[in-house]
C-alpha cells in the first residue's frame, strides 16, 4: 500500500501546491491593484485600524509598523495589530481593507467570539502536531517503523485529524474578520461603492489561501484514513 501510497501523496503536495501558489499569486496582484486606488479621506492603514478600535472602543490594543509583505496579524497574547509596511503606511483600498480585517480580528477577541477561541485553545496543541507530523508520515510511508506500522499511521492520523481541524476552525475566523471589516469600513464611510467592492474582491482572496490550506490538509487526512482501512 504505501510503495504506491507515496507517490499518491507526492501528487496530493504538488496539486495544492500549485493551487495554492495561483491563488497566492493572485492575492498579490489583487493587493498591488486595490493599493493604487486610494480611498476617501486620504488616511493611512494605521489611522484606519486606530479608528476601527475607537469605534468599538478598544483602548487596549497596540498598532505598530511589522516587516514583510502581507505579513499583517494580531497577537492576541501581546494584543498587539501588526500591519506590513505597506498596510501601515498605505492610503489605499488594500490598505483599508487588511488593517479593518486584522481590527475585526481584535473585536472578535474583545466579545469572545467563539471560534476565535476554540482556535486560540488549540495553538498549543496544534504547534506540538505540527512540528511531529512530518517525521510520523515519513516514517508511516516509508515503512519505517517495522512491526509498529499500524500503530505508526494512527498516530500520524491523530496529528493530521488535530491539524486539519485547527485549519477548518480558522475558516470562520477569517471569513468573519472580513465580514466585520467590511460593514465596518461601509457604516463608517472609509470606504463604499466601487471602492468598497474592491475591498471585498482583496479580502475574499486572502480568506481563498486559508481555503486551499483547508483543504490540502483534509485531503491528506481522508488518504490517511482511507489507507489505514486498507491495510485492514
Amino acid at each position: 500500500m504505501f510503495s504506491g501510497g507515496y507517490g499518491i501523496y507526492i501528487v496530493i503536495t504538488l496539486v495544492f501546491a500549485g493551487i495554492g501558489g495561483l491563488v497566492s499569486n493572485r492575492l498579490k496582484s489583487k493587493f498591488k491593484h486595490y493599493a493604487r486606488i486610494p480611498m476617501a479621506g486620504q488616511m493611512s492603514g494605521a489611522e484606519v485600524a486606530q479608528k476601527m478600535l475607537d469605534d468599538h472602543q478598544i483602548r487596549d490594543v497596540r498598532i505598530v509598523m511589522g516587516q514583510g509583505f502581507l505579513s499583517d496579524h494580531y497577537n492576541p497574547q501581546t494584543k498587539t495589530v501588526s500591519l506590513s509596511p505597506e498596510v501601515y503606511q498605505g492610503r489605499s483600498i488594500s490598505s483599508a481593507a487588511v488593517a479593518a480585517h486584522e481590527c475585526g480580528h481584535v473585536v472578535q477577541h474583545a466579545t469572545a467570539y467563539t471560534w476565535l477561541t476554540l482556535r486560540s485553545k488549540m495553538v498549543p496543541v496544534v504547534q506540538l502536531a505540527s512540528r511531529a507530523q512530518g517525521f510520523l508520515l515519513m516514517f508511516a510511508i516509508g515503512g519505517l517503523a517495522g512491526g509498529f506500522g499500524g500503530l505508526m499511521l494512527q498516530i500520524t492520523i491523530a496529528a493530521f485529524a488535530i491539524t486539519t481541524l485547527f485549519s477548518l476552525v480558522t475558516l470562520p475566523v477569517e471569513f468573519d474578520a472580513s465580514n466585520r471589516a467590511l460593514a465596518w469600513l461601509d457604516t463608517s464611510g472609509i470606504v463604499r461603492g466601487e471602492k468598497h467592492d474592491g475591498a471585498k474582491d482583496a479580502l475574499w482572496w486572502a480568506a481563498m489561501t486559508y481555503v486551499v490550506s483547508a483543504l490540502s490538509s483534509l485531503t491528506v487526512l481522508v488518504w490517511l484514513i482511507l489507507s489505514s482501512q486498507s491495510r485492514r
